[in-house]
């Protein structure tokens, strides 16, 4: 199996395919068309993401060793270097650890046969109207062998494909409601379309990887590659625009200036009271400690507050292209405990990955859950110990803020952890952007992007991405939490 790298349908056979590092002048464009008779597509962004400038993410001659032969094995196992690779490189011992999980679940052996987990893909992304994702896996759907009639509509793919479309959509939107009557009436008593256990710990961790990988693709702007759909065009460049040959007389570059300098005061006065505040919280947890009734009044508030926190109001409508590949479309995310509903709150001592989530997939799905288990790790205690221009900082209350905020918005409560937290490590316009990207990835804006924390910079390695990457696998871990507790619970 490999991601196909085949040029969109508006794209000639005999397009030459120019890498998104290069551009091609109007003199070069002429005289190609006049020698050769064709016609040079060229990327319609600039660089792998919308957000963060082409010249802050590492390029492939400047990495070192160990992101190098990063970047070379994923070449070998995907014959291409993609646009989400080339953001995550921002940390490379991450990267690692994430693409040795996605070549497994994707490639080697395992319950689901290839097609079926490139569709399953296609079903995750699309829930949330990634066309990003959703068009990789459709050239991979077909480089495996996939039947092109799937691609129609969930309704042209098998019977035992559409059953998985339900819970497709509730851990997507809502996994809090995931019972395991959905998981036996649906999938495993489904008669002659019925799923194996193994099969559906592969497909569940499929859906969620693919979910929480739309959030990181939407939260990180990334941009199309130049041969996919939307990625290139066939329009004369601006005269701003540098060409291969400016490269080879010397060129390039030149006229690009950084500004990366230009806020560094108000930054550090930004950065300096988050210090602050971490600082005193740290001096009240030494001093006393809140009983377990104060504990969990602190976590009901901030989940109630969570559900006041409001994201964009505009409704993203998917395009046919996408919306054909799930069913009811109107279906989205709610917050977890609208009034007049009461869903038991989730509490982590009962049900954890560590000491039940982990052993049903290694079970079921060897290997996988130790490399679940260290992307989550990776994610969670990855830190340079800075902030800003500050050195030596330990960023770990920041970074379980941050991860417990996200399991408190799915209902997810640990008792040792102190929810008054957040609230002094959060401000509103991060918690916006994080509830944006977690439950309605689709509607993440530049703007947002830009307005979470003011004080970091791109240069800032790499605190924003990093961020990301946190939101990613938080979210994925309590998608997986609430589909593994329904599947035990149905074999207990």
């Amino acid at each position: 199996m490999r991601h196909a790298i085949a040029p969109s349908e508006n794209v000639e056979n005999n397009s030459i395919a120019v890498t998104d590092l290069f551009k091609i002048c109007t003199h070069c464009e002429r005289l190609a068309k006049k020698d050769l008779g064709i016609r040079i597509p060229r990327p319609l962004g600039s660089g792998p993401s919308r957000f963060i400038p082409e010249k802050e993410i590492l390029q492939v001659s400047k990495v070192d060793a160990r992101t190098q032969a990063i970047f070379e094995d994923a070449f070998a196992a995907l014959h291409r270097l993609d646009n989400v690779s080339l953001v995550m490189s921002f940390h490379p011992q991450y990267l690692g650890s994430f693409l040795r999980t996605q070549h497994y679940l994707l490639q080697m052996d395992g319950p689901l046969p290839l097609h079926y987990r490139h569709y399953i893909c296609i079903m995750a992304a699309a829930r949330h109207q990634c066309s990003y994702l959703v068009n990789l896996h459709v050239n991979d759907f077909l480089q495996v062998g996939g039947n092109t009639k799937w691609l129609n509509g969930l309704n042209e793919a098998p019977q035992k494909l559409q059953q998985l479309g339900e819970i497709n959509k509730i851990l997507a939107h809502r996994p809090w409601l995931l019972t395991k009557e959905h998981i036996e009436q649906r999938l495993l008593k489904a008669e002659e379309h019925s799923w194996s256990l193994a099969e559906l710990i592969h497909a569940v961790v499929l859906l969620t990887h693919y979910h929480s990988l739309s959030s990181f693709t939407f939260g990180c702007g990334i941009m199309p590659e130049i041969n996919c759909d939307g990625g290139h065009t066939f329009r004369p460049p601006s005269v701003s625009q540098y060409c291969v040959c400016d490269i080879a007389n010397g060129n390039g570059h030149a006229n690009h200036h950084d500004n990366l300098l230009g806020n560094q005061v108000e930054m550090c006065g930004e950065v300096e009271e988050l210090m602050e505040r971490m600082k005193q919280l740290q001096e009240c947890r030494d001093d006393e400690e809140a009983s377990q009734e104060e504990m969990a009044t602190r976590f009901e508030r901030e989940k109630t507050e969570s559900m006041l926190v409001v994201t964009e109001d505009e409704e993203c409508v998917p395009s046919r292209d996408i919306s054909r590949h799930f069913e009811d479309t109107s279906y989205g995310y709610q917050d977890f405990s609208r009034r007049g509903e009461q869903v038991p709150t989730f509490r982590a001592q009962d049900y954890s990955w560590e000491d039940h989530g982990f052993s049903l997939v290694n079970r079921l799905y060897p290997d996988v859950g130790q490399m679940l288990d260290e992307k989550f790790q990776m994610a969670y205690n990855l830190t340079y110990n800075t902030m800003a221009t500050h050195k030596d900082v330990d960023t770990s209350m920041l970074r379980r803020a941050i991860w417990n905020y996200i399991h408190c918005m799915f209902g997810i409560r640990y008792d040792d952890y102190d929810y008054g937290e957040i609230n002094q490590l959060l401000d509103r316009s991060f918690k916006i952007y994080i509830k944006t990207m977690v439950c309605s990835p689709e509607k993440t804006t530049k703007r947002m992007y830009e307005s979470f924390w003011r004080q970091f910079q791109h240069s800032e390695k790499l605190l924003q991405v990093h961020v990301n990457l946190l939101l990613m696998e938080a979210r994925m871990q309590a998608e997986l939490l609430y589909a593994l507790r329904a599947i035990t619970r149905y074999m207990t």
